[in-house]
C-alpha cells in the first residue's frame, strides 16, 4: 500500500495554497481533487483580498504564490471603486464605500477561478513533484478509514492508500466532515445562498462605461427591491473582458420566502442601472422560413461562420491587446480593423437579414452555498490527524458589505500547512499535538477575530461614510439612531454596547429586511435619482442557462432524498438553481442530471460530490 505524509482533498485556492506551502517547508504532499481537471468545479463571487491587521499576521496570496503574483497571475481587475447602491424601482441613491474596501486591505482583484486556480495548481504542482508529491485530478475520496495505526483513503478511482495527515479543503459541502463526522451539515441559518451569471463584454467597453483605465476595476452592491424581500443583495464585479452579475442571501431568508433563484438574478438584470451597465450591441437572425431544409442549413452555417468572425474580430478591436492585429500583418492599423468590422456587419444585414440591437450575452450561470463564519465557523476545525480549512471548515467572513472568503481559505491554508510540517519533524501527528497546534494558530488569525467580534473601527468607518445621509427626514423613526451615529461619544459608547451584547444579539437587528430592504428603498425614493434604461433585456430561460452549462453525466445519482413528502423538500422544487427537483403525486422527485453541485439541498438529503471527472464543468467560475 502507498503511503504519503500529508493528502489534500480539494483543488480549490485554498487546497492548492497548503500544497504550495508545505513544498516550500520542503514536505511531500499529494493533493486529491474530483474535477476533470483544476478550476472546473470551482466557483466565487469574487474579489481575492490581500489584507493586513495591526493585531496579528494574515498570511495572504502572495506570501504563497511569490511577490510577484500581482505580475503574473491571471486575475482580473485591480478593484479600486467599491459602491452601494439602493434601488427602488428606477430611482437609485449611490454611497462611496471604498474606504470601507479600502480598510486593512493592501490590494483586492476581481477574479474567475477557472483561470486563477490552473494557474495556482501550476506552481503548486512544480513545487511540489521536486519533493515526491504533485497533483491527482479525477479523483473522488469516498472513505476514510482508520486502521493498524493507519489512516486508509478510500477513492472511487484509485487503489486505497495510506496517509499520515488529512487536509480537507473540500468546500462547504464537505463530505469528510460528514464521513468523519467532524461537524454536521450546516444549516440554513448558517450559510448563504449565491447565484451568479457571467455577462460578456468588451474590454475597452467595460473601461468606458465603468470609468476606468486599463487594469482598474469597480465593485457595485445593490440592495432594496432588487432583493425581493430577502436578507442580502446583489453585486456586480468588473472583469478584464466579462462582468460577474450575482446575488447572495442569506439562506434561511430565502427558505421563508422561496423564490426561484433565476428569478434573483432577473431581477437584477430588469434594474436600469444594470441593465446600462451590461449592454452591449448583439446579433439579431430572422428567420429562413420559405427556403428549403437544404438552403436553410446553407444560410444557417453561412451566418454562423461570419458571425463567429464579427465577434472575435470585434473583441479583439476592443481589447486593450488590439495592437497585435496589426503585428500579425493581417492590418496595416486599426482604421483597417474597424473598416473590415463594418463590411461583415454590412454583408449580415444586407445578405443575411441579421439586425444589430442593444441586448446582453450571458456566458455561465453558477450557485453555490458560502459558509457566515460568525455563525458556522468550526470551534475546533480539526479531527484526529485532518485539519479543515476555508469553507470546509466554515470559514468566511459576512457583515454587511463586507464579503471575504479566498482570502480567508488562503491563510488557513498557511496555518494547516506549519501544523503539519511541525508533526512531520516531531513524528507526531496525534490530535493533542497536531490538531490542538493548529486549533491555536487558526485562533491567532485576525479573520477568526472578524468572525467572533464585531470590528469597532470598520463599523464606525460606516457609520462615518453614512452620518450626514438626513435618514431622519425619510422616517422620523430612525432620527434617534441618526443622533447617536452623528454624536461621536455616543457612537462610542453604542459600538462597546454591540461587542458586549455580541453577534448573537445584534445579528437581528443588522441582517434584517428593514436593514437590507425597506430603508434602502426609502434612500432610493427620497434621494435618488431617476436611471432609465434605453433597453429592455431579452433574459434567457432557465431551460436556456442550463443548456449552455458543461457536464459529464453520471448515470448513478450523487443524491439521495431523505423524506421525499417534507416541507424543505418542497421548497427545494423553487430553491434548486437548476430545477433538479418537481412534484409528482404526494412525492419530490429528483432528476440530478442539471445539479450544479452548489449542495443547497444537501441538509435534507444524503449528498456527496459526483463521482471524480463527472458532473459540472465550469468555464469561469
Amino acid at each position: 500500500m502507498e503511503q504519503f505524509d500529508v493528502a489534500i482533498i480539494g483543488g480549490g485556492s485554498a487546497g492548492l495554497s497548503a500544497l504550495k506551502k508545505l513544498s516550500d517547508l520542503n514536505k511531500s504532499a499529494i493533493l486529491i481533487e474530483a474535477g476533470n481537471s483544476i478550476g472546473t468545479k470551482n466557483v466565487s463571487g469574487g474579489i481575492l483580498y490581500s489584507k493586513k491587521d495591526p493585531q496579528g499576521r494574515i498570511y495572504n496570496v502572495e506570501d504563497v504564490f511569490g511577490s510577484d503574483f500581482l505580475s503574473n497571475a491571471p486575475v482580473e481587475r485591480l478593484i479600486k471603486k467599491y459602491l452601494l447602491h439602493a434601488t427602488s424601482k428606477n430611482k437609485i441613491f449611490t454611497i462611496d464605500m471604498t474606504p470601507l474596501h479600502e480598510y486593512k486591505t493592501n490590494f483586492a482583484y476581481s477574479v474567475l477561478l477557472n483561470r486563477l486556480t490552473p494557474w495556482f495548481a501550476e506552481l503548486a504542482s512544480e513545487s511540489a513533484e521536486k519533493h515526491g508529491g504533485g497533483i491527482i485530478t479525477g479523483v473522488h475520496v469516498s472513505d476514510i478509514q482508520w486502521t493498524d495505526n493507519k489512516t486508509i483513503v478510500r477513492t472511487n478511482e484509485l487503489e486505497e492508500f495510506a496517509v499520515r495527515s488529512i487536509i480537507a479543503a473540500d468546500g462547504i459541502n464537505s463530505e469528510i466532515a460528514q464521513i468523519t463526522s467532524a461537524r454536521g451539515k450546516f444549516t440554513p441559518e448558517e450559510v448563504y445562498f449565491g447565484v451568479k451569471v457571467i455577462i460578456k463584454l468588451p474590454e475597452k467597453i467595460i473601461e468606458e462605461r465603468f470609468h476606468l483605465d486599463s487594469t482598474e476595476g469597480s465593485a457595485h452592491l445593490f440592495a432594496g427591491d432588487v432583493t425581493l424581500n430577502h436578507v442580502g443583495g446583489g453585486f456586480l464585479y468588473t472583469n478584464r473582458d466579462t462582468l460577474s452579475l450575482g446575488a447572495v442571501y442569506h439562506y434561511n431568508s430565502l427558505l421563508s420566502n422561496p423564490v426561484a433563484p433565476s428569478q434573483l438574478i432577473d431581477e437584477l438584470i430588469k434594474n436600469p442601472l444594470i441593465s446600462e451597465y451590461i449592454k452591449d450591441e448583439v446579433t439579431l437572425r430572422n428567420g429562413n422560413e420559405g427556403l428549403s431544409k437544404e438552403d436553410q442549413l446553407k444560410v444557417h452555417l453561412g451566418v454562423s461562420k461570419l458571425i463567429k468572425t464579427y465577434n472575435e474580430l470585434r473583441d479583439k478591436y476592443f481589447s486593450n491587446n488590439n495592437m497585435k492585429l496589426i503585428e500579425s500583418g493581417k492590418f496595416r492599423n486599426l482604421e483597417e480593423v474597424k473598416s473590415k468590422i463594418d463590411s461583415i456587419k454590412h454583408d449580415l444585414n444586407e445578405k443575411f437579414g441579421v439586425q444589430f440591437v442593444n441586448n446582453y450575452v450571458e456566458l455561465e450561470f453558477s450557485a453555490k452555498l458560502i459558509p457566515d463564519g460568525k455563525r458556522c465557523m468550526m470551534k475546533k476545525p480539526h479531527f484526529k490527524n485532518i485539519l479543515f480549512i476555508g469553507d470546509a471548515a466554515g470559514r468566511g467572513i459576512f457583515i454587511g458589505p463586507k464579503i471575504e472568503g479566498l482570502n480567508v481559505g488562503i491563510d488557513d491554508a498557511v496555518r494547516a500547512a506549519i501544523a503539519i510540517s511541525r508533526s512531520i519533524d516531531s513524528n507526531n501527528f496525534d490530535s493533542d499535538y497536531l490538531g490542538n497546534y493548529y486549533e491555536s494558530l487558526v485562533n491567532e488569525s485576525p479573520y477568526t477575530r472578524e468572525m467572533s467580534m464585531i470590528d469597532e473601527n470598520y463599523l464606525n468607518l460606516f457609520l462615518e461614510l453614512v452620518k450626514d445621509i438626513p435618514m431622519g427626514a425619510i422616517d422620523p423613526r430612525l432620527s434617534f439612531g441618526l443622533q447617536v451615529i452623528k454624536n461621536k461619544h455616543l457612537r462610542g459608547i453604542s459600538l462597546r454596547l454591540a461587542n458586549y451584547l455580541g453577534y448573537n444579539r445584534i445579528l437581528p437587528l443588522i441582517e434584517s429586511e428593514k436593514t437590507y430592504v425597506q430603508i434602502p428603498m426609502l434612500l432610493a425614493n427620497k434621494l435618488g435619482e431617476t436611471v432609465n434604461s434605453t433597453f429592455v433585456p431579452s433574459i434567457p430561460t432557465l431551460p436556456d442557462r442550463i443548456a449552455n452549462l458543461q457536464y459529464d453525466d453520471d448515470s448513478e445519482s450523487h443524491i439521495i432524498v431523505n423524506d421525499k413528502r417534507s416541507e424543505f423538500m418542497r421548497k427545494l422544487i423553487l430553491l434548486c438553481p437548476t430545477k433538479c427537483y418537481s412534484l409528482e403525486g404526494k412525492d419530490v422527485m429528483l432528476q440530478h442530471e442539471g445539479c450544479v453541485e452548489c449542495g443547497t439541498c444537501s441538509i435534507g438529503t444524503i449528498w456527496k460530490h459526483p463521482k471524480g471527472e463527472k458532473g459540472i464543468r465550469y468555464r469561469y467560475g
